[in-house]
């Protein structure tokens, strides 16, 4: 999943946001002890506001966060209370260091010998990335992804309950679909401003996306996550992420091609024979076998 960067013509470059200096003398991530964020913090000098210093993660570490968070809930599920960063690192699929770095930038410091409190981690994490307040969330186009996407259960307990759904089917308008009546497209605006929806998903057709995109900003909606495989022109208060499933399976296609060539390579190499023509690009295989750089 991408961050989408289509804006209308003639809006202003976002200014980017340069990351605070890092404090001479900081506590390693493991020797500090870990501490409950408080809910308001003063603002000094010396103390950053909690809500400037989640600005200045940057946007790879916060999709990191989210992993974490869905590792350490399950850990708190199972009644784990601590966890070291290398069991964490190890969970969520990264090394130990870039996710100490990742918590650093919450002020969440482990403690040497004991690792981090699954349950403060999951505070801070969850303040951070603003759960703990819902996202009403509006689907627009309830075809198989939009009907899935309303059906689905797990979106309300993790805070983001689907509260309006629209589609210009007459066959469709007026249903229910898990438990909420589909609205016309044309009444998007309105619907959003009188729910207060702040998430805007788009599951439509390629051709309709604009302008469902256009309707959801009339109505407040300022995120949007984008299912059509088409780049969303917005003002530059809204944020829009994009999910082109086609686009993430010809990552994987690569992936399966440049393992199937590193086995062919190793095959050869092995057998002593000269393999395919790709196998052999950029390859030169001496008289006994082994493979020599060209």
């Amino acid at each position: 999943m991408v961050a989408e960067r289509g804006r209308r013509s003639g809006a202003g470059a976002a200014q980017k946001r340069s990351r605070p200096p890092a404090k001479s003398g900081a506590p390693d991530a493991d020797n500090a002890p870990t501490a409950e964020m408080p809910a308001v913090v003063a603002t000094t000098a010396t103390t950053p506001d909690p809500e400037v210093r989640a600005r200045s993660i940057p946007e790879a570490a916060v999709a990191r966060l989210a992993v974490y968070l869905r590792v350490l809930s399950a850990m708190a599920e199972q009644g784990a209370t601590t966890v070291s960063s290398e069991e964490l690192s190890t969970a969520a699929g990264v090394n130990s260091a870039k996710l100490r770095k990742d918590l650093s930038y919450l002020g969440s410091y482990g403690t040497r010998g004991v690792g981090y409190e699954v349950e403060v981690l999951v505070g801070h994490i969850e303040r951070t990335l603003g759960l703990t307040r819902q996202h009403k969330v509006a689907v627009a186009g309830i075809g198989n992804l939009g009907h899935a996407l309303a059906n689905y259960g797990g979106f309300p307990g993790r805070g983001f309950p689907v509260e309006a759904l629209f589609d210009i089917d007459p066959d469709l308008v007026g249903v229910p679909v898990g438990g909420l009546p589909v609205s016309h497209l044309d009444d998007i605006p309105r619907v959003c401003t009188e729910r207060q929806i702040s998430i805007g998903v788009i599951a439509t057709p390629p051709t309709a996306a604009q302008s469902v995109c256009d309707r959801l900003v009339a109505g407040g909606v300022q995120c949007i996550l984008n299912f059509a495989p088409v780049v969303l022109q917005v003002p530059e208060h809204v944020e829009v992420r994009k999910v082109d499933l086609a686009v993430e399976l010809q990552i994987l296609s690569f992936h399966v091609a440049r393992r199937a060539d590193d086995a062919e390579l190793a095959a050869s190499a092995v057998n002593g024979k000269p393999g395919s023509a790709k196998a052999r690009k950029g390859k030169a295989v001496a008289g006994n076998g082994a493979v020599i750089p060209s």
